[in-house]
């Protein structure tokens, strides 16, 4: 409902908009300051519009819903620990940036630095139609700050990117609670350094699928099982539609290892700069905004792609 209204909202207030510098416009024909205030309200309006227009092209199944966003470290050792943090970063201020909900959810840190992985959740009106393109391998290269001859290096994460599944289509599966195991543990930190005296991080096993999630973000025992138990409707949901090739391709996309040659998208720092996307051809000659959440641009670009 939420959803729907802010879409309401935004065309009515777009429609008063343009009524609102039609008058301007007949008032200021000859005012130089009342005309630079149209053109910029008139920029204004057409990002909007523009945002607004992309919208459009959500017409899949699940593109409404809240994005859950995995991220795993890939071939690289600490490099490739280091660079899956880089990216858990990037799509946190995504989310920022644009104002969305975001919230982690589970953490595993590295030994030395980075991490091994995380999930993030993103809760927004068409949060996995806008993220749903980022699914895939990521490249950097840079010089290395983990080596003491500071060595070009290459590193590779995997991004998963799926569908939040309610409650009431987890229930439909028959999730019963003989098929899950529960166990509960201490939330750590960096180094594996206890950061919570008591056991109130979760991890549930979904013992036919092998299905494992785990939460650690909240404060109590039974706010990080909710929260667990949400994830694992969502993976379960989505690894029964891998059954079906069709489903499969809409939710997931095709599974790849994070390594060589299966990356969709490469960061590179080093000899020069640039963030370029193997399937859209997309390019930024600013990898810093780039990795500080601005992604825009491809992000749109997967989008249409993908339609």
């Amino acid at each position: 409902m939420a959803g729907l209204k802010h879409e309401n909202d935004f065309w009515n207030n777009l429609d008063k908009e343009i009524k609102d510098i039609e008058e301007l416009y007949e008032l200021g024909r000859n005012d130089k300051d009342l005309q630079k205030e149209i053109e910029k309200k008139l920029e204004n309006m057409e990002k909007e519009f523009k945002d607004a227009e992309i919208k459009v092209l959500f017409s899949g199944k699940y593109d409404n819903r809240n994005a859950i966003i995995s991220i795993y470290s890939g071939a690289g050792g600490t490099e490739a620990q280091d660079w899956a943090n880089m990216l858990l970063r990037m799509y946190s201020r995504y989310a920022e940036n644009h104002k969305f909900k975001s919230r982690l959810i589970d953490v595993s840190y590295g030994q030395e630095a980075g991490i091994k992985n995380a999930i993030l959740e993103i809760d927004a009106p068409f949060a996995y139609g806008y993220l749903k393109g980022e699914n895939g391998v990521h490249r950097l290269v840079r010089l290395s700050p983990f080596n003491a001859d500071n060595l070009r290096h290459t590193s590779f994460a995997l991004v998963e990117i799926l569908p939040e599944i309610s409650e009431d289509i987890g229930k439909e599966m028959e999730i019963k609670p003989d098929d899950l195991k529960i166990d509960t543990f201490r939330s750590s930190g960096p180094g594996g350094q206890n950061v919570n005296m008591r056991s109130t991080a979760v991890r549930i096993t979904h013992l036919s699928t092998n299905v494992v999630v785990s939460c650690q973000s909240e404060r109590s025992q039974a706010q990080n099982k909710e929260r667990a138990m949400k994830v694992l409707y969502t993976k379960v949901y989505q690894k029964k539609l891998q059954e079906k090739k069709k489903e499969k391709s809409e939710i997931r996309g095709e599974l790849l290892s994070a390594e060589w040659g299966s990356q969709i998208r490469s960061y590179v720092l080093h000899p020069y700069k640039m963030v370029k996307d193997h399937r859209t051809e997309c390019e930024s000659s600013n990898p810093e905004a780039v990795l500080d959440g601005k992604l825009d641009e491809f992000i749109e670009a997967e989008i249409r792609l993908l339609k």
